[in-house]
């Protein structure tokens, strides 16, 4: 498929793939920019568009060694927007304003509508987004704040997609940028890899990565295949360990039940909104790369995951989500059984900050 033309799924309603002319070895400092400091230092591994940047990328690569020796937090909080959801919207915004888009759209749980919100605000585009009506206030409020038409729905994020869909085919001018149905925010996280493999100097042996859509361990797994085709590191891979929540876990139903596809979750429910995604479109990817990599998935409590992130603040200063926290949790358990030892280079990761999710913190004692 010709990238020069807006892309959503695959003929065949899968994700689309985006591929780089990486057939030799490139140095590191022929790939890194280090006098920017956005993920666009990436740029030969980017599309090539005019970047929309507002300095997303490059969070810091926190030591932990009163959670554990070896353990590192990955702070994405750092962003604008004060998530990871950053990074894909940077990039996916940029290409739809290349390819001629006049408004974008997507469902969301909160923070990538905020994201998104802010980079089409930057570009000059219209933004319209679908949320659950029980979306934490503040990701409404700042979808508001940057001019972005909000749509309370009643249910799951499912429902709120099902209700762009619709509103996509009556508004030609309107993109869709769904996790996975565009091939653009992959891009965007996949820098995430490529910074722990310059902040770390190597890639870590184990990350734990909180679960919803799934585009950020899709993305981190893109970049580890794109850096062993740039001649950086053989085939060695982190074991990729993908975090959900005991009230909607789809993917570590499925990764246990050793399915291909995962089924919708019924009746989700958890505090982490960025973790209640009953049903992945790109759920294949993740299980795939999961059982690759030797990894694996587990699911916590909200409780375990509300106090993980209160562990987390007062161990490190990192005011964590639940999300964030939920891989604080894991880790322990996980260690506690053997899969993490003792030596293991560990990363967890925060991906949003805990300000936004006071509601949460507030309903679980």
């Amino acid at each position: 498929m010709d990238w020069r033309s807006p892309a959503t799924l695959c003929p065949c309603g899968k994700p689309l793939k985006v591929v780089y002319g990486l057939a030799h070895p490139i140095p590191f400092d022929q790939i890194v920019d280090r006098t920017t400091t956005s993920l666009w230092r990436y740029r030969p591994v980017l599309p090539p568009c005019k970047p929309i940047s507002l300095g997303e990328g490059l969070t810091p690569l926190i030591p932990a060694p009163k959670l554990s020796q070896n353990w590192w937090i990955k702070d994405e909080s750092e962003n604008p927007t004060g998530s990871f959801k950053a990074r894909g919207m940077s990039v996916a915004v940029s290409m739809a304003a290349h390819l001629g888009a006049e408004a974008v759209g997507v469902p969301s749980a909160g923070n990538a509508a905020g994201a998104m919100a802010a980079y089409a605000a930057s570009a000059g585009m219209r933004s319209v987004v679908y949320m659950p009506r029980d979306t934490p206030r503040a990701n409404i409020d700042e979808c508001e704040m940057f001019g972005a038409e909000v749509n309370l729905v009643e249910g799951l994020i499912t429902d709120c997609a099902a209700a762009l869909r619709a509103r996509c085919e009556t508004d030609e001018s309107l993109f869709d940028l769904s996790t996975l149905k565009e091939p653009y925010r992959v891009e965007g996280k996949k820098t995430m890899g490529y910074e722990l493999f310059e902040q770390l100097g190597r890639l870590p042996d184990v990350i734990l990565y909180p679960t919803g859509g799934g585009t950020g361990l899709v993305g981190m797994w893109k970049a580890f295949d794109e850096m062993q085709a740039l001649g950086w590191i053989g085939s060695e891979r982190p074991r990729m360990v993908s975090v959900q929540a005991d009230g909607c876990c789809p993917i570590v139903t499925a990764y246990h039940q050793g399915t291909e596809f995962a089924e919708e979750h019924k009746n989700a429910r958890t505090a982490a909104s960025g973790l209640r995604v009953p049903r992945a479109i790109g759920d294949f990817i993740t299980l795939d790369l999961i059982k690759k990599s030797n990894g694996t998935a587990i699911s916590v409590t909200d409780k375990e995951m509300i106090h993980a992130a209160r562990e987390m603040a007062r161990s490190t200063g990192v005011f964590a989500c639940p999300e964030g926290g939920a891989t604080l949790a894991a880790a322990r358990k996980l260690a506690s059984s053997g899969y993490i030892s003792e030596g293991d280079t560990v990363v967890l990761f925060n991906t949003g900050t805990g300000l936004k999710y006071t509601e949460a913190f507030e309903s679980v004692d």
